[in-house]
């Protein structure tokens, strides 16, 4: 539903009795889905269908709108489905298994595709809702069907095709499940969407998130060093027989299989970061090109906590740090994750009951404490588990906690001057 919030005052809508509160069923005679349509109308005069108003011709700039629809959600049950391992009484938006093509486009949200109408296909195509971040997993339609637990989900090649064949990009990724979608499979997978390079300008592959809550969930297991390096020597011969950078594994195979990690080049634009792709080449890259020398005013211990795959990088630059800035003793904090279960490594998990338990039990005493922004929510003080940074603090009473928000850049300048 597309509603009307606020209508120009003196302009031809308002004179021709339009007002917030009124429904728009069709923009020049095509059904009114969301704020899209009138994003890609701006400054343009279309016709309007009013509910029960009738017919109107207005130029999209008298008019402010409002889509009342629900988040589009998914219509699968994967055997790796994250929120299917998620503990009761967090917050509600953590259990809405979102699938919505505009959160794609809008925020770079990965969408399956299994819940979409040759309509909505045909919207995406019709506005260019181009780069769309796409869940692939594999290419093979019956193994697509298992892992998704979705009989449509095979209609994967088709879409991909249509979709790139009218001029959408896409990045696309694979969620790796051992000994199902890797080896062999992922071979397979990577050349046909390599195929329609460079509208699919990439595919990352990432592991399997297990938390301790799989109870009656499909049996997956965990990877190990041995496996991660296997499959980045596998990516590296996929991405010499492409001649490009196409494959882009996450961070954590990396940290398992304890190989150096990329340099920034590797990754281009970096358009899977937030997907856990080259976060800690550009990291070390932007802490690198901060680094210089500088001096506290008096002695500091400063611990910087982190995931507990994070955590060899981590110390290793607060060593870096510690030979630059006099007065400084700054040391990785790793924290064990509790909340989720010991396999949940990532910084991002963490959890504020487990980051105070952790700080609780810390030996010696401690000046400032610097937390990575990810692991709170976006734009809110608050963690994954509800406790709040201002609720953190009055646990600790401790005030100089800092939240860094800056990468590289931003933790060098933490531990070197402390704000």
């Amino acid at each position: 539903m597309l509603k009307i919030s606020a209508v120009r005052k003196k302009s031809s809508a308002a004179s021709a009795g339009i007002k917030a509160g009124d429904e728009i069923v069709r923009i020049d005679g095509k059904p009114a889905v969301d704020e899209l349509d009138f994003l890609f109308r701006e400054g343009e005069e279309v016709e309007l269908e009013i509910l029960e108003k009738g017919t109107f011709r207005v130029c999209t700039d008298e008019l402010s709108v409002k889509s009342e629809n629900d988040v589009r959600t998914c219509h699968n049950h994967c055997v790796f489905c994250f929120v299917d391992q998620m503990p009761y009484g967090m917050r509600e938006s953590l259990y809405v298994k979102d699938d919505d093509y505009t959160m794609s486009f809008e925020c770079g949200n990965f969408v399956t595709l299994t819940n979409l109408s040759d309509e909505e296909l045909d919207r995406i195509i019709r506005l260019n809702l181009s780069p769309l971040y796409v869940s692939v997993h594999t290419m093979t339609p019956e193994l697509r069907c298992e892992l998704l637990r979705n009989r449509f989900a095979g209609k994967i090649v088709e879409q991909i095709e249509r979709l790139t064949s009218a001029g959408i990009t896409l990045h696309c990724q694979a969620v790796i499940v051992p000994g199902q979608n890797d080896g062999e499979d992922l071979k397979r997978t990577a050349r046909k969407l390599f195929s329609y390079y460079p509208q699919v300008q990439d595919l990352a592959v990432v592991p399997t998130g297990l938390t301790k809550y799989r109870e009656g969930l499909t049996p997956i297991s965990d990877v190990d060093g041995e496996y991660s390096a296997s499959l980045l020597d596998e990516i590296d011969r996929l991405n010499g027989e492409f001649g490009v950078n196409f494959v882009l594994p996450a961070d954590e195979y990396f940290i398992k299989a304890k190989r150096q990690f990329p340099p920034v080049e590797f990754y281009g634009d970096f358009s899977q970061i937030e997907n856990g792709i080259g976060m800690t080449s550009k990291l070390l890259s932007e802490f690198e090109n901060a680094a210089r020398p500088a001096r506290r005013k008096k002695p500091t211990r400063v611990l910087c906590v982190c995931g507990m795959s994070a955590s060899g990088v981590v110390e290793s630059l607060c060593k870096k740090a510690n030979d630059l800035v006099e007065n400084l003793q700054a040391s990785a904090f790793p924290v064990i994750n509790t909340f989720f279960g010991e396999t949940v490594t990532c910084t991002g998990l963490l959890t504020g009951q487990d980051i105070f338990a952790a700080l609780s039990r810390a030996r010696g005493t401690y000046d400032e404490v610097l937390i990575p922004s990810d692991t709170l929510k976006s734009f809110e003080d608050v963690f994954l588990c509800g406790m709040t940074l201002k609720e953190l603090k009055k646990k600790l009473r401790f005030k100089k906690i800092r939240v860094n928000a800056d990468g590289g850049e931003g933790l060098f300048r933490l531990l070197s001057r402390g704000k």
